[in-house]
């Protein structure tokens, strides 16, 4: 019987904000920003929280933290064209994620970007990331259950036409981590603000350097 090579997962399923790109910072500062704008200063616990969140949650988590009762839709607003700005000047990628993204595409296997991140914005992002990685993408605002529900990867594998349960998904956050695990993901965990501890079906690293998809192939099943 010939040799078929190493196994390869169904495909990838790649975070954006803190995994392939170095932007949980960018948010830092929006929301700063904003808390300062209503008059409070956020929290370190009430940030983390946000970490990998929608645009949604986030919001009302920083008006909770602040004490304040401000318009939602103004707040979003605010978030929304600050966060413009700054992709469009200052998005830097994470330590091997260019490169793992890169051998993913050559090695011929489907990748998607699955982000709690809203359209608009991700499009700048793939200005940086590149399109032509990207089989499919899936947005927060383009999923009735934004993370941590299992709804954007379940959406992403069907995108792919793959099952979900063969799909690798690769997270730096808490809630990231959870809605993939929902959707019966294997998880590669890459913790950028917040830790994560390793658990069954989840495998976590310090960062992405040197990682190429035969490790990814060998990560435990979920």
């Amino acid at each position: 019987m010939p040799d078929r090579g190493p196994a390869r997962p169904a495909a990838v399923l790649f975070d954006m904000d803190g995994t392939l790109l170095d932007s949980e910072k960018i948010w830092d500062v929006a929301l700063h920003e904003l808390a300062r704008e209503l008059g409070g200063t956020l929290s370190r616990a009430a940030r983390e929280a946000m970490v990998g969140s929608s645009m949604g949650r986030s919001v009302a988590l920083l008006h909770e933290d602040l004490g304040v009762e401000a318009d939602p839709a103004r707040s979003a607003d605010f978030l929304s064209t600050r966060t413009t700005e700054l992709f469009r000047t200052d998005l830097e990628w994470r330590p091997g994620a260019r490169e793992l993204l890169a051998d993913v595409h050559a090695a011929g296997v489907p990748a998607a970007l699955v982000t709690s991140t809203h359209r608009a914005l991700t499009e700048i992002a793939l200005d940086t990331l590149g399109r032509g990685f990207f089989t499919a993408t899936v947005c927060g605002d383009e999923v009735a259950r934004p993370k941590p529900a299992g709804d954007p990867y379940l959406r992403a594998a069907e995108l792919l036409g793959v099952g979900v349960t063969g799909c690798v998904a690769i997270e730096d956050s808490p809630l990231g981590v959870t809605s993939a695990e929902a959707a019966g993901c294997v998880v590669l965990a890459v913790p950028s603000e917040v830790p994560i501890a390793p658990a069954p079906g989840r495998a976590v690293r310090d960062s992405l350097v040197g990682l190429s998809v035969a490790d990814l192939a060998a990560l435990p099943p979920a």
